[in-house]
């Protein structure tokens, strides 16, 4: 079981560019999709509770790897894909945004009687997730958004979102029911404080005589609350580096996609013949389906599924991303009707990648792959959320992202 915790992200603003919008939520459709045809509705919660691979899902999807943007866009767009198919694929995505989030106990109630499920614990479930998040985490933190992810059998996923303007960072706090033991003795999996920020966990199970006596803040951040802590916090920066990405995962995928190692597999011959970005955007996607917990500790690699709108680490490439959609919506659609051969070919894929990775490290090769990428969007159409890439010129607007955004020299 995926554990629930906590992201830390740079505070972005800004609107998705519209050739995103609809590719998004048709990528995220897809993956959502082929999770429940291969692991039932539950499995959608559990990674869903993730952050890291939360965020992976994110970057596969297009959006840029380390925004706060994250949480909205990839929630919105599967909210609008995921709801009018909610009697076929028995998941409900509630709340968004602001006021819409005070929507949720009635949207609640409302599937609760159409299921037969507790309405009013489901509802009080939801409540108390944002109130401990807003009140008894006391991380400096306002929560402005709260999405409630619920199947019809009743298991849901928590996700909400808080912003501290003065430090410009954001924090995602992620639930999942069947982590939670209690509403005050340890919730969350886990949560830290970041940098030297200083943290009060009201919930914590250690905090009993806190709750007790209302003592002050403590001044020190928890070393160590829950033995497998998942927390992340990610940089202020928009570029890509080596320590961002595990090398040798990445290098793998590489392999398959463009030295054509899948053309050795025979198991893979539903795949032989795919353009390298679009194996690579597919072997990216089929392992947010298919990895397991242990794969989302480096989400800025998932950025080299199709790009991301920011043009890190390179521009979206639009070809191989509807491609990779088609690809993923036609393995479920023959799997539904009893081809699996495709959708295992798939998964095999994921399988294949995972132990290319036994050939070691590699060298630095990053920048090499990063410019390979640009060249490519500039002579083929890639786009940012500026638009089209014009040569020589969006990569250099791009260029000075680091100091516009966060006010230093890189």
């Amino acid at each position: 079981m995926i554990s629930s915790g906590v992201i830390g992200m740079p505070l972005h603003f800004g609107k998705v560019p519209t050739f995103l919008t609809e590719r998004m939520g048709s990528m995220g459709e897809a993956i959502v999709e082929s999770i429940v045809d291969n692991y039932g509705t539950g499995e959608v919660l559990t990674r869903m509770s993730d952050p890291n691979w939360f965020q992976a899902l994110g970057a596969v999807m297009g959006m840029h790897w380390n925004s706060s943007g994250v949480t909205a866009t990839v929630l919105g767009s599967l909210k609008q894909k995921i709801n009018p198919r909610a009697n076929e694929l028995g998941l409900y995505i509630l709340g968004g945004k602001g006021k819409s989030s005070q929507y949720v106990a009635p949207q609640i109630q409302r599937i609760a009687h159409a299921h037969d499920l507790d309405g009013t614990e489901l509802a009080r479930s939801a409540r108390l997730a944002k109130r401990i998040d807003n009140n008894a985490v006391m991380d400096g933190f306002g929560l402005y958004m709260q999405y409630f992810l619920l199947s019809d059998k009743g298991e849901w996923t928590a996700i909400s979102q808080g912003m501290n303007k003065n430090t410009r960072r954001a924090r995602r706090y992620h639930w999942h029911s069947p982590n939670v033991r209690s509403f005050v003795e340890a919730p969350h999996a886990g949560i830290a404080g970041m940098e030297d920020q200083r943290v009060l966990n009201l919930v914590d199970e250690n905090a009993a005589s806190l709750r007790t006596h209302m003592v002050e803040l403590t001044k020190e951040k928890p070393k160590h609350i829950v033995e497998a802590i998942r927390d992340s916090n990610l940089p202020d920066r928009h570029d890509v580096r080596k320590e961002d990405v595990n090398m040798a995962r990445l290098a793998s995928v590489l392999d398959l996609a463009y030295n054509r190692d899948i053309e050795k597999f025979e198991d893979l011959v539903e795949l032989h013949g795919v353009g390298p970005k679009t194996l690579k955007a597919l072997a990216m996607a089929s392992e947010v389906i298919h990895g397991d917990a242990t794969r989302f500790d480096d989400p800025a690699r998932f950025a080299f599924a199709v790009g991301g709108k920011d043009g890190r680490p390179h521009p979206i490439d639009t070809k191989s991303m509807d491609e990779a959609v088609s690809m993923l919506n036609d393995s479920v659609s023959r799997s539904k009707l009893g081809d699996k051969d495709k959708s295992s070919a798939l998964k095999r894929l994921h399988d294949t990648a995972v132990k290319g990775e036994t050939k070691g490290i590699p060298l630095d090769f990053l920048k090499e792959l990063i410019d390979h990428e640009w060249n490519h969007a500039e002579k083929n159409g890639g786009s940012t959320f500026m638009g089209k890439v014009v040569k020589g010129l969006t990569r250099t607007i791009m260029d000075t992202q680091n100091s516009l955004l966060y006010g230093k020299k890189d």
